[in-house]
């Protein structure tokens, strides 16, 4: 009789395994990386900067639209589908996000939430 914890006795013998695998015929394997649902792993930083773009977004529905606002929410629901498709926004996006927050200044300096996104930014792009 074959001793089962001896690897050369024909049985299988699995020791780690990283990554998706199947065993047997007709399998199907499917791996998600990142988070759950397959979104992606945002660092912190990213995290909290596309925390503070919803707020101001939200903030901007509240303020007098005009050509710069319009800008900035156009600018500000392309980082956050950047950052929610891809874990983070990279350095142009965020180049045009400070445009377009100094171009849009007068609002965004006085709502707490324009400030967070400025300081978000600036830390992001290293000052």
């Amino acid at each position: 009789m074959a001793d089962p914890n001896d690897d050369r006795a024909g049985g299988i013998h699995i020791g780690s395994v990283h990554g998706a695998f199947a065993i047997g015929d007709n399998n199907t394997v499917t791996q998600h990386e990142g988070g759950a649902g397959g979104e992606p792993v945002r660092d912190p930083a990213q995290e909290e900067l596309l925390q503070a773009v919803r707020r101001l977004r939200a903030d901007l529905g509240n303020v007098v639209a005009s050509e710069q606002t319009a800008a900035l929410d156009a600018e500000l629901a392309e980082a956050e589908d950047e950052i929610e498709g891809t874990g983070e926004a990279g350095r142009g996006r965020l180049a045009r996000l400070r445009q377009a927050l100094g171009d849009a200044g007068a609002v965004t300096g006085i709502l707490a939430s324009g400030v967070a996104v400025g300081q978000a930014v600036a830390a992001l792009l290293g000052g």
